[in-house]
């Protein structure tokens, strides 16, 4: 027996008219410049959308051809967003931050068409266009375009000049909801990076968890700080899920150092954001040297990296602000789970679970392996690689054959970790960053959060070196807060009674700044190069 139930497709169109249409004059796209906010409305953006769909018709964009951006996050970026994936071709976020020949890589790879760039990125831009061979188009937003010198064969525009004129409405398309939307590629810390391809069904679905009370809990009365990059997993999904409630947003543009960050905070009132660790962590250092009111902040998700629990607390104890712990990955949308207690949990209990990566949602369907394949109970206790599947989460790489990645309908995630019987997810590390040391396994993370709960520690990062006698153990890499001082003596003696003992590190050094990657995670495998090469001083306590 069927359903008696309409079967209209799930599309980025809808969430186009949506957010255009009933959240047009009560929501605004604010972005950040030099001289202060420039603001758009939902409906100033809805029709710039529309004119840039039309402009895209005229550069040859009838199907599904990838267009792709070389952007910060603001109001273009925005429009970028809707008008590509609502006309029927395939958003491509080109990361910034990938090395040249990745970028290069992913390019050819996605065969993109269309190249939206930022006048400011022009002259990292400049020495990628040549080598990306099926790029016909680029077309310059903000600036001078002619100051971006054509290979043979591409054609440069002013984004200005492009949209001038075009009409502000655009009869977008209806299309099967399984049609590609929009694509991302993986970080490729390790190998080239891996292209992921969204459907219009999974980022529709994947908005609405995103506005769910279990999710970010976005609501049409939020101001919504991305800071999260644009071109990182769709920005976590914000933006069509701001699009589709009518939350305004604040694109922090290219000004995403703690004190831009601190003054829009000030400036804007966002009641909520999202970004990595690592960015909140300047925000509280940048707080201490110069207070500001942000109190209009109640909520600020955190993910791509595994969150102190110090500055977790910090937050919440001196500012006020909760901070929620997310986990997910390019492969998933990027949202997995989110660290929301039960109801009527309080006091430390409270914490245990703020510290968890989360509850597993309905539509995140999780189990864990063990090394022998077989399957784990979730009881608290049993440590596994993590595997899972669900709406939003991919089933396999665009164009690359990889069955170690996924098999029977699953994605390994290659995190490790052990789930409680409440669906709440404990990751303990990276499959790939597990120290075993003399036969048993010491998490790198747990190490990790403890050393930066110490109140001179910035950033700490723990990797396994070659050791004689227990074939190997951990090494502590420390930064520290400016005009702070301790030494390695004083943070194991420090570590002693929060980690077992035979887990107390005896390598440590101290650098200046931790070696990150693209998406802004520690990067260990630059850090064990650093340590095999010997750059690093380091010292060995007995």
């Amino acid at each position: 027996m069927l359903s008696t139930m309409n079967d209209d497709p799930l599309s980025i169109a809808r969430i186009t008219r949506q957010g255009a249409g009933p959240h047009g004059d009560s929501a605004e796209v604010v972005t950040w410049t030099e001289s202060g906010p420039r603001r758009s409305s939902y409906a100033e953006v809805g029709r710039e959308a529309a004119r840039l769909a039309h402009a895209l018709r005229e550069l040859g964009v009838t199907g599904d051809q990838r267009v792709a951006t070389f952007m910060w996050n603001n109001a273009e970026h925005m429009a970028a967003y809707l008008a590509v994936p609502s006309m029927g071709a395939v958003l491509h976020t080109l990361n910034i931050r990938l090395f040249p020949e990745q970028l290069v890589y992913v390019a050819n790879h996605a065969e993109d068409h269309v190249v939206l760039v930022d006048h400011t990125l022009l002259p990292l831009f400049a020495s990628l266009l040549p080598e990306m061979k099926t790029v016909r188009h680029a077309v310059v937003v903000g600036g001078d375009a002619s100051a971006l010198e054509a290979p043979p064969g591409v054609q440069v525009h002013s984004y200005a000049d492009l949209l001038a004129g075009r009409p502000d409405q655009f009869d977008w398309p209806e299309l099967d909801e399984r049609s590609a939307a929009a694509m991302c590629y993986t970080s490729g810390t390790t190998a080239n990076p891996k292209g992921v391809v969204y459907s219009h069904r999974s980022i529709y679905l994947h908005s609405m968890q995103v506005c769910m009370t279990d999710g970010m809990n976005l609501a049409q009365q939020d101001r919504a700080l991305a800071v999260v990059p644009m071109f990182h997993a769709m920005s976590w999904g914000l933006p069509y899920a701001a699009f589709m409630v009518g939350a305004s947003m604040i694109m922090p543009d290219r000004f995403l150092q703690p004190e831009p960050l601190v003054e829009m905070i000030a400036a804007e009132r966002p009641t909520m954001a999202a970004a990595v660790p690592t960015i909140w962590q300047g925000v509280l250092t940048e707080l201490d040297k110069r207070p500001r009111d942000i109190s209009s902040l109640h909520e600020v998700v955190v993910g791509g990296a595994a969150c102190p629990p110090a500055m977790m607390r910090t937050f919440e104890e001196q500012h006020g602000i909760t901070v929620v712990h997310a986990w997910g990955m390019t492969e998933t949308s990027p949202l997995g789970s989110l660290a929301r207690p039960p109801a009527g949990v309080t006091g430390e209990e409270r914490w245990a679970y703020r510290a968890s990566q989360g509850r597993l949602p309905a539509s995140v369907e999780g189990r864990l392996v063990g090394d022998d394949g077989n399957l784990l109970p979730w009881d608290g206790q049993s440590v596994g690689e993590l595997e899972v599947r669900g709406p939003w989460v991919a089933k396999a790489y665009y164009g690359d054959d990889d069955p170690e990645k996924f098999h029977d309908g699953w994605l390994r995630t290659g995190d490790v970790g052990y789930l409680t019987p409440d669906g709440f997810l404990h990751l303990t590390d990276r499959a790939k960053d597990v120290i075993k040391s003399g036969g048993e396994w010491i998490s790198s993370v747990e190490l990790e959060n403890q050393v930066m709960s110490h109140p001179a520690v910035a950033e700490a990062m723990v990797i396994g070196v070659p050791d004689e006698k227990w074939s190997e153990r951990p090494l502590v890499a420390v930064v520290l807060h400016e005009g702070k001082t301790t030494d390695a003596a004083e943070l194991r003696e420090f570590l002693t009674g929060r980690v077992a003992h035979w887990q107390l590190p005896e390598y440590w050094t101290f650098i200046t700044e931790a070696p990150k990657t693209s998406v802004g995670k520690f990067d260990k495998k630059r850090l064990r190069k650093q340590h095999a090469d010997g750059d690093l001083d380091v010292v060995r306590l007995a």
